[in-house]
């Protein structure tokens, strides 16, 4: 280690050979390098402050007095060691020149107080240090003719630095923050190196490189390694540097935790998500589930085999109770209303089809004033919600979200990358997308789209980009070149004869050509500069003033490696108005125009780019076009269930009485009874102003066709199986009929209109309403069912009594009687295969088991649905959105911006407010800034990457002392008024806002924050708040801040989940920072700090959909199990099975959903609301048919309702929803094929499994046992009569026999 010192004193000797020392002889203390100014640096072209160098001068040091001490005081207190013995060597224009340019940093780093004297204190020692001489040695200098003569003026100096005072320096400022960006500082003042790779000596070489734009002439910083000298009587600065968790002094504060790591008090860690349940090894759910599935097995069997038992020993039945007598009086009493009902509109066809036509139409004329909701936030968020009042909120204090329309290119597979050889900067890799022609193609688009126009017609004008761009600097008349536009030729300004500039430069003995490769890695690096340091001497920030960040307009880089990026990113903010406003219609216009313009470009460089793009409007204009395109799929879904119920409700007993037979009409006016139904529904409530939607009229159609095809099935198939009693009209046979079936119709409907009414007290809006539409059209349905379809039948029943065609009935044949029953298959299957094998004694455990088994199967895949609705989801599949959204998730560096945004109640101008803020020194550490700031350490925990800028904190580095930024003009017209930073007036030279660095009072603080805000900033001050914060804060007319924004940066957000557990984070983190703010004195206790961001109003319903999902679906089985109850003659146990049927159901439905990857979400909750409603259908005319039979035993009554009834549900229901169903997987709509087609599907399928299977197995073990009567037995009905044991009006006929 000993040999290290001696080292590097023989390198710094051989440096300081080379150096030409004889510039500066001597090397003492006391004595001066350079003194006084000697003109500009004739070797520096381009420069943002004055680039005037010192003279060569190795003499003594002067004395300080007067105006030099007085400002040596202010700008170096550290060189004045009293009135008569304060030694310096720079006089009082340099002094001043020093004043400025720590100014300058001052705005940046004044925010931390050590880091700002650190950095003062460099320059302090390099240009006025009475030991000048001992550190610095001057290498270069030319001739300068001036007033005084010829004179020598130094252009290049060494200074020598000791590593521990260098590394100290650098150490205290390398953490502290730019609020405005949330980046560093140090990102400024590094160069090409950034704040990820700067170090001290890149550091102090980017401050001594005369190509910056900053420094005046070129320094180079030699750090010496600690114990080692460098000869030659030169002896390195080694001063005192503060650390950044120093105070300056007693009555300063250290730096802020944001600025300064060492600061930080600990932070644990937030705690990680918890692990899977597991027990043991095993999944603990799914060991939960085979246990379950096991206990419900074994008491099963169980109960079985006592069961068993008890059969051997003689049970009488059971006596009929008072509940049983009540029942079966209840149903004599529907029967017989309905009888006398259905046989006198028979009787009356005629008008009851017109009063029933007159009303449905009548009620159908209000779809003229029916409203359709497209806008998702409307649809899928509750007015009353959270995110729809924060919405509310930010939308009236800082105006709707910003618009965006986006453009991603990438590169072909065939385009490589390739490596340049820069002179200045080093060997770097681009990417085959960073290529010289792919540039000039983005300038070739992004001039066509600045010069887009479109005419709107409702205006009668030409809108052009300007007139809806966001022009953040220019808010109030922007031209085209003020307009928001990120993209990477934007660090060239967009302009093509700076993106083909080529120059000459020579660095050390190397001498090369510079191009916009090396143009491009500084700005990328560099991104707030000026000025590069290439011989360019080109400007990184944009054409509108701001700068261009690389995670904002480059994509698929590895680690910060900007120029390998994979994707170049275009992106145009434009403001965002109230639907109502005409100006909506502007940027909607303009965005159509964006898409073409793009579109074009795509075509035409398809060949070597890959081109992806988006308006705001896109994901809105591809559903609406889906939906479009996807009517005619829903319309022949339609009509294929037309053309079944057509051909289905015949029966055929001859080929000759084909036409006769048939039911083509009446099936036809069974569609229109339910159409009907549907459009009066629509037109109702569009008459009590609710709005509707696109998915309640692709819907509810598909519902109420379900519900209607089933009846219309029961009712016909049951008229064509009875047989007429001698001596009853056809009117009477009709109202005969319609009693046996209209109760359990009625159970049907009814169950259902309540259920989807309970549906309807959803939050969700969409839900809601489809609900309400549903309820109300199945209500519809049923009365027009039991009115106009009733004198359709009797119609019909009258036409082929009377022998005449179907369709044609002017037509006919001779009349003839059928010559024995129709065409059956599904009936007789059912009675002679089916229903023996499923009720056999060893068939009907193993059902039961396997059901049981599926159920509780589901119950483990419930867990397993994901909950969400990802955006590409609702998309079609040919949408160039999809492209879009996969280079979104693969490129993106940075997810969208979220803001904390306070609410009135706070008061932000006094001192104790101020420090509940701001993240600077002497701020409080849980401060609002700084526990966001706390919150980006831990991304995969808060989804947050970018910590928030801060308009306090920025306010209070502008109000600064040291600065430009806030003046006052002392005396003159402007007496008391604002004086820019770029004002040289004198009436404002000493004119600063406050006296000294310190928290402004209230007064100071209302009065100096408007012009903050209105502050536009300027090399000079860089810390205006104009475009950054004009729009953070809005004030009432008093000037009272009533809300306030505080903007980070999310993590990219790849997934739904991924950004409900965002919104979910986020609002913790407000929950904290409100809870923390409160407790700041004078705040009002309503006060409140909410996270804000243009996709938390689609993604909150993702937090409650679960809970609010089992809520509306447990209040739909209710009525249900209620109606049933109550309709069956307070039969429990048919009531209890018909609920454990529905649940199963359910229960597999998503289950499935977890195997099939559908998502649960708000559509698929409407679709399991929907579920419940056909499950009724499946389920309650089975159980009905079961509960009043009069069968013996279980298993016969079992078998009874299987055979009558099953053959009408299958035709009805599940025959009626399949085809249908089956045509939607042809839909283009991914939205469609998933949860219409596969939803419905499984839905379908479900509910005719557990109908069809299940249910009459379990009815046979658990439904009600047959009830001996207290007289005389009726004796048992035979095989075909179907729902006519009970009846009333069948008894009626019967006794007219007698």
């Amino acid at each position: 280690m000993a040999a290290s010192p001696v080292l590097a004193s023989a390198v710094l000797g051989t440096i300081l050979a080379l150096a030409a020392p004889e510039l500066t002889p001597i090397h003492r203390a006391g004595y001066c390098a350079f003194y006084d100014e000697c003109g500009r640096n004739p070797e520096v072209n381009v420069s943002l402050v004055s680039s005037n160098v010192p003279c060569l001068y190795n003499q003594p040091a002067r004395l300080a007095t007067g105006a030099v001490l007085q400002l040596l005081r202010s700008v170096c207190p550290e060189l004045v060691r009293g009135d008569n013995d304060t030694w310096v060597c720079c006089t009082l224009r340099q002094l001043t020149a020093l004043q400025v340019s720590v100014a300058l940093s001052g705005t940046v780093l004044a925010r931390c107080p050590s880091c700002s004297r650190n950095f003062a204190n460099l320059y302090c020692n390099n240009i006025c240090s009475p030991n000048q001489s001992l550190f610095t040695n001057v290498t270069r200098m030319v001739n300068r003719t001036t007033v005084l003569g010829v004179q020598e003026a130094v252009v290049e100096y060494q200074c020598f630095y000791s590593q521990r005072y260098a590394d100290a320096a650098f150490d205290s400022c390398k953490g502290v923050r730019l609020p405005a960006t949330g980046g560093y500082a140090i990102d400024t003042m590094c160069g090409i190196y950034g704040a990820r790779l700067c170090t001290t000596q890149r550091w102090l070489n980017f401050q001594g490189d005369k190509n910056n734009g900053l420094a005046p002439l070129q320094i180079d910083f030699q750090l010496v390694p600690n114990g080692t000298q460098p000869g030659d009587g030169i002896e390195p600065l080694d001063e005192r540097a503060w650390g950044c968790s120093e105070a300056l002094s007693s009555d300063q504060q250290p730096c802020s935790c944001q600025d300064c790591a060492e600061s930080c008090p600990p932070v644990p860690a937030p705690p990680s998500p918890a692990p899977p349940f597991r027990l043991g090894a095993a999944d603990g759910a799914l060991v939960i589930c085979v246990m379950l599935f096991g206990f419900f097995a074994l008491v099963f069997l169980t109960a079985l085999m006592c069961r068993r038992k008890k059969k051997k020993a003689a049970v009488p039945a059971p006596r009929r109770g008072c509940a049983v007598q009540l029942g079966t009086c209840s149903h004599h009493f529907l029967a017989s209303v309905f009888c006398h009902w259905g046989t006198l509109v028979a009787g009356h066809p005629l008008p009851v089809l017109v009063v029933a036509v007159v009303v449905a139409a009548g009620l159908s004329a209000g779809m003229a004033t029916l409203q359709l909701t497209t806008d998702p936030v409307e649809l899928w968020s509750a007015p009353g919600s959270q995110a729809r009042q924060e919405k509310a909120f930010y939308d009236e204090h800082f105006g709707p979200f910003l618009r965006t329309c986006q453009v991603i290119v990438t590169a072909r597979d065939q385009r490589p990358g390739a490596t340049y050889d820069s002179v200045v900067l080093g060997a770097k890799n681009f990417s085959g997308v960073l290529s010289a022609e792919v540039l000039q193609a983005l300038l070739e688009l992004q001039d066509q789209l600045t010069g887009a126009s479109v005419w709107v017609q409702e205006e009668g004008r030409e809108v052009t980009l300007q007139d809806v761009c966001y022009a953040p600097l220019n808010p109030s008349g922007p031209s085209l070149a003020d307009c928001c536009i990120n993209s990477v030729t934007q660090y060239f300004q967009n302009n093509r004869t700076r993106l083909a500039m080529v120059a000459t430069q020579t660095v050390g003995k190397e001498t090369g050509t510079v191009d916009w490769h090396d143009h491009l890695i500084y700005c990328v690096n560099s991104p707030l500069s000026f000025k590069d340091i290439t011989a360019l001497e080109l400007s990184c920030m944009a054409e509108y003033g701001g700068p261009v960040f690389p995670y904002i307009a480059l994509g698929g880089y590895p680690d910060s490696e900007y120029t390998q990026a994979e994707a170049l990113i275009i992106t145009y903010s434009l403001n965002n108005f109230p639907r109502s406003d005409p100006r909506h219609k502007w940027v909607l216009s303009w965005e159509q125009r964006f898409l073409e313009v793009v579109r074009d470009f795509q075509r035409n460089h398809s060949q070597n780019l890959s081109i992806s793009f988006m308006a705001e409007r896109s994901l809105e204009d591809e559903i609406n076009r889906t939906t479009g395109e996807d009517i005619p799929v829903f319309a022949v879904s339609y009509l294929v269930v037309f053309a079944y119920i057509a051909l289905a409700l015949g029966e055929y007993t001859a080929w000759r009485r084909v036409l006769v037979e048939s039911k083509v009409t009446l099936a036809l006016g069974g569609i229109a009874v339910v159409l009907g139904a549907v459009f009066a529904s629509m037109g109702f409530l569009a008459l009590l102003g609710l709005p509707s939607s696109l998915i309640i009229l692709e819907v509810v159609p598909f519902l109420v066709l379900a519900v209607g095809a089933d009846n219309i099935f029961i009712f016909v198939q049951e008229y064509q199986q009875s047989q007429r009693e001698a001596g009853e009209t056809r009117e009477q046979h009709i109202g005969r009929v319609l009693a046996q079936v209209a109760p359990s119709m009625l159970l049907c409907s009814l169950s259902e209109v309540i259920c989807f009414l309970l549906g309807a007290l959803s939050s969700m809006p969409a839900v809601r309403t489809f609900a309400l539409t549903a309820s109300v059209a199945i209500a519809f349905d049923f009365l027009l069912q039991m009115s106009g379809f009733v004198a359709l039948l009797a119609l019909d029943a009258r036409r082929q009594e009377a022998a005449r065609f179907d369709i044609c009935c002017c037509c006919g044949t001779e009349k003839e009687g059928p010559t024995g029953p129709g065409l059956r298959v599904l009936r007789p299957f059912l009675s002679h295969f089916y229903t023996p094998l499923l009720l056999h004694r060893l068939i009907r455990p193993l059902v039961v088991l396997l059901f049981l088994f599926f159920s509780f199967a589901g119950l483990y895949l419930i867990l397993q649905v994901s909950v969400g609705l990802d955006q590409e989801i609702a998309m079609p599949e040919d949408s160039y959105m999809l492209q879009y959204f996969s280079d979104m998730n693969q490129y993106l560096p940075v997810g969208v911006p979220t803001y904390f945004v306070t609410t009135s109640g706070y008061n932000f101008s006094t001192p104790e407010g101020t420090n509940g803020i701001c993240s600077s020194a002497g701020c409080d550490d849980n401060s609002l800034t700084q526990m966001i700031q706390y919150a980006t350490r831990f991304p995969n925990v808060s989804y947050l990457a970018i910590p928030a800028t801060s308009w306090v904190d920025d306010f209070l580095d502008w109000l600064n002392p040291t600065g430009r930024c806030c003046r006052i003009h002392l005396f003159g017209n402007l007496t008391g008024q604002f004086c820019p930073s770029t004002s040289n007036d004198i009436s404002c030279a000493l004119g600063q806002c406050l006296n000294a660095t310190r928290r402004p009072t209230v007064e100071e603080f209302e009065r100096f924050l408007p012009w903050f805000l209105h502050d536009l900033p300027t090399l000079q001050c860089a810390k205006g708040g104009l475009g950054a914060y004009d729009t953070a804060v809005s004030m009432d007319a008093n000037g009272t801040i009533v809300a306030s924004r505080f903007m980070a940066y999310q993590r990219p957000l790849r997934t739904s989940q991924e950004y409900t557990a965002a919104l979910r984070a986020a609002r913790a983190l407000a929950e904290n920072i409100t809870g923390t703010l409160r407790q700041v004195p004078g705040t009002d206790p309503d006060f409140r700090v909410f996270p804000y961001t243009v996709t938390y109003v689609y993604y909150e319903q993702y937090l409650t959909v679960v809970g609010e999902g089992l809520f509306t679906l447990a209040l739909c089985l209710v009525p249900t199990f209620l109606v049933s109850f109550v309709l069956l003659g307070m039969d429990l146990r048919s009531s209890v099975a018909t609920l454990i049927t529905i649940t199963m159901i359910l229960l597999d439905t998503v289950g499935i959903m977890a195997l099939w990857d559908i998502p649960y979400n708000a559509v698929a909750l409407i679709n399991l609301v929907a579920a419940v409603g056909i499950s009724v259908e499946f389920v309650s005319h089975l159980t009905c048919a079961f509960a009043h039979s009069t069968k013996p035993t279980r298993v016969e009554r079992a078998a009874e309702a299987t055979i009558t009834m099953g053959s009408k549900v299958v035709a009805g229901v599940a025959m009626t929803n399949l085809p249908g169903i089956v045509v939607l997987a042809f839909a283009k709509a991914q939205l469609i094929q998933i949860f219409f087609f596969r939803l419905n599907l499984i839905i379908t399928l479900a509910g005719l499994a557990h109908g069809l299977v299940f249910l009459p197995v379990l009815l046979s073990y658990m439904g009600p046992s047959p009830q001996a009567t207290s007289g005389d037995s009726k004796g048992s009905a035979g095989p075909d009569m179907g729902l006519a044991v009970g009846n009333p009006c069948f008894e009626g006929s019967v006794r007219q026999q007698r």
